[in-house]
């Protein structure tokens, strides 16, 4: 089910528990085998305890029962979806980044950088530790306008002349990705 699902971009996961051919408990037990945070929130008329404590077993970060109010769905979206974007995460020795201002700071001073380059590094972070096509990218950046592969090497390398430490990965023939910084780094 998981295999056409570009599940490595979402900001939440809605889940039912009776879905067709996995259920959500399985699903997310396959999402949070990947090494993915991402918040997820069921949606299921399924409300007796033992499910619901497996559902927050499994790595939910809320459970609706239903029926619901929709406007009570977008509160939780929001809380979980703004909670995730207050971090800042460390990419560097000296950098750090920023999600909710999409701020990247580089020895305490913040870098300026252009709308597609704070794109391109927003894109990469919200990815963090998962290889992100070139394709994708360019997409993501650019819309609807045609560029080529040229056009987001220049971006990258553009990037790059402005930080103290490279923390992008260049995945030859794939993509790109940012790996989380740890101290033995």
């Amino acid at each position: 089910m998981l295999e056409n699902a570009n599940i490595y971009s979402n900001d939440i996961f809605l889940l039912d528990i009776n879905m067709p051919v996995k259920n959500g408990i399985e699903t997310l037990k396959e999402i949070r085998s990947l090494n993915i945070e991402t918040p997820a929130i069921f949606l299921t008329s399924m409300s007796d305890i033992n499910t619901i404590k497996l559902g927050y077993e499994t790595g939910c970060s809320d459970y609706i029962r239903k029926p619901f109010h929709f406007e009570e769905l977008e509160i939780r979206i929001n809380k979980l979806v703004l909670q995730d974007n207050t971090k800042t995460i460390q990419l560097g020795p000296k950098q750090t980044y920023n999600i909710q201002t999409m701020e990247l700071t580089d020895n305490s001073n913040i870098i300026d950088f252009t709308e597609n380059e704070n794109k391109l590094i927003f894109y990469l972070i919200k990815n963090i530790n998962h290889v992100v096509s070139s394709d994708t990218l360019m997409d993501y950046v650019w819309d609807d306008k045609v560029v080529n592969s040229n056009t987001l090497r220049t971006q990258i390398k553009k990037i790059r002349a402005k930080l103290s430490y490279d923390f992008i990965q260049n995945i030859r023939g794939t993509g790109y990705k940012i790996v989380s910084y740890t101290q033995d780094d």
